[in-house]
């Protein structure tokens, strides 16, 4: 099991790389200490059978550098095969500000091939590659060096079993004709916007009850504060505060380290000196925001707008398209989305592109009465009204 430690050997792997169709790739990385993840190991896999078609990458060994990755992950001739791609792309953006293109996730392309929604790697390997995958070292410190021979065949099977299920894969999608398809739903994951964490939009993740603008105002500059600290001390948001604290503290609103050492949630962290004040002025800040200028909740559907015995059709209805179509029915929409349909929003993913022509088109007709279904034995049958 080779362990690539300098910069000259990952070089010479990545212009082998370069001459092939595409590459396999995996991380194995720690989060539990840090805002942004701690890479700990590289794997890579080129087509072949060979001892040095896979290989380990060590990003701790001390003047190794990963710009010959990059380089490669550059190359839009040698496409970059993952499964569930979003961490390590992060990873890879944050670090070396590059994505891989062009780049195919596995987990994606299993959901148009009609597995499972958000379909496991070790699934795709016990029902593609029809092996079994010893899953011991999943959850070791990989920051630990020397690492162990267990979890070298560990990290290394992550991308050897990738490449028999990405083939598989993609001749399936060739032959459906629905390779396209899978171009749609990347562009999230190939979109730079989507690695970057702004500050000032980060009360957007948080859960309210008080959704007044004046509440929001708070919250918002709470979370903003608590973000830009965490990024800058690269420490978990919720060691600076967490949700709930920032909850209340946006509802009791403290003026003085007085009223704030009296809130129930607030820990350590958050009581030193500098921590403090800089949440009074966040809370001050929040409160002096103008009416104007205060954020607005986003609209929720009234449960009354949504006609629920259409929704409930609606539902009939996808799990049918997704069983002809044999494509994951998350995939196609959301429980969410289908709510939304059938309180009369029409600006909705599932009725756009490839999801129009397996869903989108008889879901509107099913809305505006001209589409009937049916049991038919164990299947659904669609009939035109």
């Amino acid at each position: 099991m080779k362990m690539l430690t300098t910069t000259k050997e990952l070089a010479a792997f990545c212009e082998r790389a370069a001459t092939g169709p595409y590459v396999t790739a995996d991380t194995e990385f720690i989060r539990d200490r840090t805002y942004y993840s701690q890479l700990c190991l590289v794997q890579l896999a080129v087509p072949g059978k060979t001892q040095d078609s896979a290989v380990l990458v060590d990003p701790l060994a001390k003047g190794l550098s990963l710009e010959p990755l990059y380089g490669l992950f550059r190359n839009t001739d040698v496409v970059k095969v993952f499964h569930a791609a979003r961490q390590d792309i992060e990873i890879f953006f944050t670090d070396g500000g590059v994505i891989p293109a062009p780049l195919f996730d596995t987990q994606v392309a299993a959901m148009v091939c009609g597995f499972s929604d958000q379909v496991g790697y070790e699934t795709l390997v016990r029902k593609i590659v029809r092996k079994s995958l010893d899953k011991r070292s999943r959850f070791t410190d990989w920051a630990m060096r020397p690492l162990s021979d267990a979890q070298k065949k560990y990290a290394l099977a992550d991308v050897t079993h990738l490449r028999v299920i990405y083939e598989h894969l993609r001749d399936e999608l060739e032959q459906s004709g629905r390779a396209h398809w899978l171009d749609e739903d990347l562009r999230v994951l190939t979109s730079s916007e989507t690695y970057v964490v702004k500050p000032e939009e980060a009360w957007r993740r948080i859960k309210v009850r008080d959704r007044s603008d004046r509440s929001l105002a708070v919250v918002r500059e709470l979370a903003r504060y608590r973000e830009s600290l965490a990024q800058s001390r690269n420490v978990p948001r919720n060691r600076i505060f967490s949700d709930a604290a920032l909850l209340e503290l946006a509802s009791s609103h403290p003026r003085t380290v007085n009223e704030l050492s009296k809130s129930r949630l607030l820990l350590r962290e958050a009581r030193k000196p500098d921590v403090a004040n800089g949440i009074l002025a966040a809370i001050k800040q929040g409160l002096e925001v103008p009416p104007a200028d205060r954020p607005k909740a986003e609209s929720r559907k009234d449960a009354q707008q949504v006609n629920s015995a259409v929704a409930d059709l609606l539902r009939v209805l996808l799990k049918a398209k997704s069983e002809t179509s044999g494509v994951a029915q998350k995939l196609i929409a959301t429980a969410s989305e289908l709510d939304a349909i059938a309180a009369g929003e029409r600006d909705l993913p599932s009725l756009k592109g490839w999801r129009r022509e397996v869903f989108g088109f008889d879901a509107l007709k099913l809305c505006e009465g001209k589409l009937a279904l049916a049991a038919h034995g164990r299947k659904i049958k669609i009939m035109e009204v």
